[in-house]
C-alpha cells in the first residue's frame, strides 16, 4: 500500500498529477482542494494517498491533507459512493464544508454535485452523520478550513483545461463550459478557474 508521496511535481492538469519520487513519476488523481494548496510545478510537495484497487486498475488518488484522506475513505464506504464520486465531492466543497453539510442535513446542498442524487443524499447524511459524529468543524485543521480562499499556484493550463477539469470531475461538457464562460478573468491558471467556476455551481 502507498500512503506517501513526497517528491518533485511534474504535472498537474486536475484532477491528475504527476509526481517524480526519485526517478520514479506516480501518476495521481486529486480533488481540487488539494490543487489549490499545491506548490508550483517542479517545485516540492508531500501528499497522503489512497491506493483504490480493482478488476482495472489501480488508481493512486492523493490529498494534501491526512483529515481530507480520510474523509475520502470514509465517503468511499457509502454504498453507491465509489472513488469517482467521493474525489468529485472533496472537489466541490472542502472537508469543513461538507462536515456541516452532513451535521446540518443539507441534502439540497449536496445535490449541486455531479453524480450525487437526492437518494445519494440522503445515504451520505444518514451513513455520514454517524461516522462524523467525533468530526467537530474545529477539530478539522485550519489549512483545510482555508483552502476555499487560498491562493491557487499557476497550472500550465487555459480555459480549455478547466473544462477539460470539470468534465473530469463529473460535470456535463456544456455546463462546464458555461460555468467558465461566466467568469470574468479567463486568463487565470486553470486551478483558480476551476474553483471559481466550482463556487458558481454550488
Amino acid at each position: 500500500m502507498i500512503g506517501r508521496l513526497s517528491g518533485i511535481i511534474l504535472e498537474k492538469q486536475p484532477p491528475f498529477l504527476l509526481i517524480d519520487v526519485n526517478g520514479v513519476g506516480y501518476e495521481c488523481q486529486a480533488p481540487m482542494n488539494t490543487f489549490y494548496n499545491l506548490p508550483e510545478v517542479e517545485q516540492k510537495a508531500v501528499l497522503h494517498t489512497h491506493l483504490s484497487v480493482n478488476e482495472n486498475a489501480h488508481t493512486l488518488f492523493a490529498f494534501y491533507s491526512l483529515e481530507e484522506r480520510k474523509l475520502f475513505r470514509e465517503l468511499i464506504k457509502v454504498n453507491g459512493v465509489g472513488p469517482k464520486l467521493a474525489l468529485a465531492i472533496l472537489s466541490a466543497m472542502s472537508a469543513i464544508e461538507f462536515v456541516q453539510s452532513v451535521h446540518q442535513g443539507e441534502a439540497n446542498t449536496l445535490v449541486k454535485i455531479p453524480g450525487v442524487g437526492k437518494k445519494t443524499a440522503e445515504r451520505l447524511i444518514i451513513e455520514m452523520k454517524d461516522r462524523l459524529k467525533d468530526w467537530q468543524v474545529d477539530s478539522i485543521t485550519q489549512t483545510d478550513a482555508n483552502q476555499s480562499g487560498s491562493v491557487s499556484q499557476p497550472v500550465g493550463g487555459n480555459v480549455q483545461e478547466a473544462i477539460s477539469g470539470l468534465v473530469a470531475l463529473g460535470y456535463k461538457p456544456v455546463d462546464a463550459s458555461k460555468a467558465i464562460s461566466k467568469l470574468e478573468d479567463d486568463n487565470l491558471p486553470a486551478a483558480t478557474l476551476i474553483r471559481q467556476a466550482l463556487k458558481n455551481m454550488m
